[in-house]
């Protein structure tokens, strides 16, 4: 199996942790936040991994390869011009044919879970979905729109913001997304947006034309966003207590 690992952004809200590196080099516990989203996505058989840098790119390719890139395979994609999430994997999407039709994870470097992504991908592939995005009910500063039957419709700012809301439903659940997707590989051939843009723009555009992008309730899972080094103190703590 094949994934992407997201690692191109500044790490602004983690200065000053970020000031003479890139976050995919930030340490938790005596280890990088690149170091543990590898050993995640190859805990589930991930043997090929694509990585996206740019601030300080140059030491991530030197960190991986005095690591030997963790005995994976690892490919680097660089970005001149910070493309965002989905600009950065449609520059990518060369390492992903759509033959055979092997859906692959696609993970933020900045965030740790103990998600199952084993089952995650599991029920990509029984739902047959284009895109199975992990969620949670938690509080978030944006929401994604789920129907009842878990099919994104559409995404909201705060608990009281307005809505855009791409697929009509009788109603509609609020939840946070986590930074870990399935694909399916024939979506790279559906993203027509050019540049740097959110890869939240094209699932809503697709949802729309009723493409099934799909919601993994991943609600008793340990999950945090390592955004602020107040975060990566607290991630460290849980991880001393075994929490993940």
């Amino acid at each position: 199996m094949k994934a992407m690992i997201l690692a191109a952004g500044l790490g602004t809200r983690l200065r000053p942790l970020t000031n003479d590196r890139p976050k995919a080099l930030v340490e938790v516990a005596g280890r990088t936040l690149l170091e543990i989203a590898i050993a995640r996505l190859k805990s589930v058989g991930v043997s090929e991994v694509m990585i996206n840098v740019h601030h300080f790119g140059d030491m991530v390719v030197d960190y991986l390869k005095a690591k030997q890139n963790f005995g994976i395979r690892v490919e680097i994609s660089r970005e001149d011009v910070l493309l965002d999430t989905g600009g950065g994997l449609k520059k990518a999407a060369w390492f992903f044919p759509e033959t055979p039709e092997e859906p692959f994870l696609l993970h933020n470097v900045d965030v740790i879970s103990n998600i199952d992504l084993l089952r995650l991908v599991e029920v990509h592939r029984e739902e047959k979905a284009l895109v199975t995005l992990a969620v949670q009910d938690r509080e978030t500063s944006r929401y994604l729109l789920f129907d009842e039957r878990m099919q994104l419709s559409g995404r909201r700012l705060g608990r009281e913001g307005t809505a855009e809301i791409v697929r009509s439903a009788t109603h509609l659940h609020p939840l946070a997304f986590s930074g870990i997707h399935v694909i399916s590989p024939r979506l790279l051939s559906m993203m027509g947006e050019q540049g740097a843009f959110s890869i939240i723009t094209t699932y809503l555009r697709l949802a729309g034309r009723g493409e099934k992008i799909f919601g993994f309730r991943a609600d008793g899972y340990y999950w945090r966003d390592l955004g602020k080094p107040e975060s990566v103190t607290k991630a460290a703590e849980d991880m001393e207590r075994a929490r993940f």
